[in-house]
């Protein structure tokens, strides 16, 4: 089978937000062509809410990058704290692999602990059941929906080219801490 290239990828990240936040958190699309920023994607989802798969997809098919775009990265399986991303359900609402991209292992024992103190947690972990366990993948850890083992690891290979994390990413989180914070911070 012929490795496809995936060069228009979009990468997904939230901003920073305070502890006791309510509310929306704004997220952040980071949409290359290669290595070549080409645009920026904006919207928000709620916090530990159930939205973030819909918003998603909606920011990105309603965008001019839709289509063109071969991949959807995301820096990790929830935003805004627990909004969990269905990886399933963007991926069939876009039509296109999806990839979730984490520097360190998930420690899911506490992640699911997390998840049986909030409204729809169960819900929310057997999102991330089905998915299985991470993988480690070219210095990472991955989830994926619609993309084969040694596709996601050229994809990550080709786009970590400033450390590990793809920068699709990398850019997203930049971004994304620039908006709220009025300047980026941390690593990336």
């Amino acid at each position: 089978m012929k490795a496809r290239s995936y060069s228009h990828v979009v990468g997904f990240d939230d901003a920073p937000f305070a502890r006791g936040h309510r509310g929306d958190v704004p997220v952040v699309g980071a949409v290359f062509a290669g290595l070549r920023l080409e645009g920026v994607l904006s919207g928000k989802v709620r916090r530990d809410g159930a939205n973030a798969a819909r918003n998603l997809a909606g920011l990105v098919s309603g965008s001019k990058y839709a289509p063109q775009l071969q991949l959807v990265l995301l820096q990790g399986i929830a935003l805004a704290g627990f909004n969990v991303v269905d990886l399933h359900d963007l991926q069939q609402r876009l039509d296109v692999p999806v990839m979730v991209v984490a520097r360190k292992r998930p420690r899911l024992h506490k992640v699911r602990r997390a998840l049986s103190l909030i409204p729809g947690g169960e819900r929310k972990w057997r999102i991330i059941e089905e998915l299985g366990p991470p993988e480690p993948v070219a210095g990472v850890y991955v989830q994926r929906v619609g993309i084969g083992t040694r596709d996601a690891e050229r994809v990550i290979r080709r786009l970590a080219v400033h450390g590990n994390i793809p920068e699709p990413l990398r850019a997203a989180h930049l971004i994304a801490g620039g908006l709220t914070a009025g300047q980026s911070r941390g690593r990336t």
